[in-house]
């Protein structure tokens, strides 16, 4: 078939689907699988702090190994604040630890753009590589909607009961709760822009 010059763009919203997340391999996003539950940023502070104990680290030696404030560490720990992505990848590098983002075992390669700090809607922009070895993957799941962009490469991708054929200017904008991924690498490598829009945990 066919596909027109023009850009299409796609949009599906509001299906309904079924509330079983499980250990599923989802996006690079943080964005939550569902609407996250209160107390998120305590569990990471107390995460933070079992790991720096175990490490026998004080909080001075911690926040000079990862390069930040003595003061933004004790607010982590504490959970009085939720820290950048950033600051936790530091924190991950100083407490020898790994942060992998979802999608990267499927061979979905992710370089956040940039992303909102506050606010009660969450933006991640993403440009995602799927290199030569990328294996397809149809069962990415989470919260908000995802808008994307096709920049080089071709691809089948799905999204809930329907697939896609997306080229070089076609882009598609759903709801990111139904199961979707690419189905079918027709043309590797392909690279798109991925912006995931998703609503934070309200205090």
């Amino acid at each position: 078939m066919r596909r027109p010059s023009t850009t299409k763009l796609r949009t599906i919203v509001g299906r309904d689907v079924t509330s079983d997340i499980d250990n599923e391999l989802r996006t690079g996003s943080l964005a939550p699988s569902e609407l996250p539950p209160r107390g998120l940023e305590a569990g990471i502070g107390s995460e933070v702090r079992r790991l720096r104990k175990s490490l026998d680290l004080t909080m001075a030696e911690l926040a000079a190994s990862s390069g930040i404030s003595a003061g933004m560490l004790s607010k982590i720990e504490n959970g009085a604040i939720s820290p950048s992505l950033a600051t936790l990848d530091s924190l991950a590098k100083a407490l020898n630890v790994r942060i992998d983002r979802r999608g990267t075992k499927a061979g979905h390669l992710y370089d956040l753009l940039g992303h909102s700090l506050a606010g009660e809607i969450g933006v991640e922009p993403y440009l995602i590589t799927l290199s030569e070895d990328a294996l397809p993957y149809t069962h990415f799941r989470h919260a908000g909607v995802e808008f994307l962009y096709m920049l080089s490469g071709k691809v089948r991708y799905r999204h809930a009961d329907r697939s896609y054929m997306m080229g070089p200017g076609d882009a598609l904008f759903f709801d990111a709760a139904a199961r979707h991924g690419p189905e079918e690498l027709i043309e590797k490598p392909m690279r798109y822009l991925s912006i995931i829009i998703y609503p934070r945990q309200r205090e």
